[in-house]
């Protein structure tokens, strides 16, 4: 098994899976590459048995096919210290011996027998949607930091995807926040459910974020299958039933305020200096036309105060908010302006576009109220 292949052609595509990899394994041949020659073409593959990520390596020079594991942390590490250059990989398949081959070095290092790899799973009995990789990935990150971590809720720790005739929505809740992302330019066609898992999630959207391609979603009852460029990804789904997240989205909100969103976010970031860091509580007083925010610690003396304009429509409101969930819905919804809509210090409040979204999506916020310290 023989092939040449370029330095950094090879690093970019090993560090675009190596995400998939775990810090610690059951079975060590998951600390592995996968590589696989098929003609001209080298498969790489790195797999956790959840999820499973492999890059097609188109090359210009390869022998005979074959397979072979390399250890994974070895190969990044030997990679990150090349130059651009054509590497030279000859592979011996019985004593599974691999040999690099640079301008002026060669290296040696031992592989695995690749069949001690697990199978690559096969989708069948799939339906399947396209989306642009630009949409799905502002879907993945406008909800994905709203998921859960609560082991004994599996269900919360993955982003609930809600297909249906004409659109595409997409919802995470950790139960003190929700964010409902609804995409209109995607027609499925199909009206289905299914969660999908959060690790699997943040390996797409570093690499969606920077091309602009169509990404082909399959998915059955089992697993969810996403191919786009020289990229297939595929992971398992997560059982059970999501909780009915319309149900806690509130209706009848008589107090509006509308404020500049980057104002807002970074007068957040600063009270939220002296609010304890347990609670991370701040105060909202909505008076007038005019919200006053504040924080304080009162075991270390620290207080911040701050005083801001805006827009406000129904009775004067004193409430209180976790700064560190606020701070992340303000980040990711990037709009000049935001609408904040409550009904009661209790109650939880929604953060809209204020200006109206774009024609082909449509984003809701929702965070839970923290009792205020009288």
């Amino acid at each position: 098994m023989k092939f040449i292949v370029s330095s950094t052609a090879l690093l970019k595509n090993l560090q675009a899976i190596s995400g998939v990899l775990n810090s610690s394994n059951t079975l060590p041949i998951l600390d592995n590459f996968l590589f696989e020659l098929k003609e001209s073409t080298l498969y790489i593959s790195a797999s956790d048995l959840e999820t499973t990520m492999t890059v097609s390596v188109p090359l210009a020079n390869a022998g005979e096919s074959g397979s072979i594991a390399i250890p994974a942390k070895l190969l990044l590490e030997i990679m990150k210290t090349f130059p651009e250059m054509p590497l030279n990989f000859n592979i011996n398949p019985d004593t599974f011996l691999i040999e690099i081959s640079a301008s002026d070095g060669k290296y040696k290092l031992s592989g695995y027998n690749a069949a001690e790899f697990p199978r690559i799973p096969v989708i069948e009995n799939a339906n399947t949607i396209d989306i642009n990789s630009l949409a799905l990935a502002n879907a993945i990150t406008k909800t994905i930091f709203a998921t859960g971590n609560d082991e004994l809720r599996p269900v919360m720790s993955g982003v609930f995807c809600e297909l249906n005739e004409n659109d595409i929505v997409f919802v995470a809740t950790d139960a003190h926040k929700l964010v409902r992302y609804r995409r209109n330019d995607v027609k499925p066609g199909d009206v289905t459910s299914f969660i999908l898992p959060k690790k699997p999630l943040n390996q797409l959207k570093n690499i969606l974020a920077v091309q602009d391609v169509n990404v082909k979603l399959e998915y059955n009852d089992v697993n969810a299958f996403f191919s786009f460029g020289n990229v297939n990804l595929i992971c398992r789904l997560i059982d059970g039933k999501y909780p009915n997240y319309e149900a806690v989205i509130p209706t009848n909100n008589t107090k509006k305020l509308i404020i500049h969103r980057s104002l807002l976010l970074n007068a957040l970031k600063r009270i939220s200096i002296f609010a304890n860091q347990s609670t991370r509580q701040i105060r909202f007083s909505v008076t007038g036309q005019e919200l006053n925010l504040s924080a304080e610690d009162a075991d270390l003396s620290n207080e911040g105060k701050e005083r801001l304009a805006c827009q406000f429509e129904g009775e004067d409101i004193e409430i209180g908010f976790n700064s560190k969930f606020l701070i992340e819905m303000l980040v990711n919804m990037e709009y000049d302006e935001v609408l904040m809509e409550m009904s009661a210090p209790n109650r939880a409040a929604l953060i809209l576009p204020a200006e109206g979204t774009q024609s082909e999506e449509d984003i809701l916020m929702l965070v839970m109220p923290v009792m205020l310290n009288q």
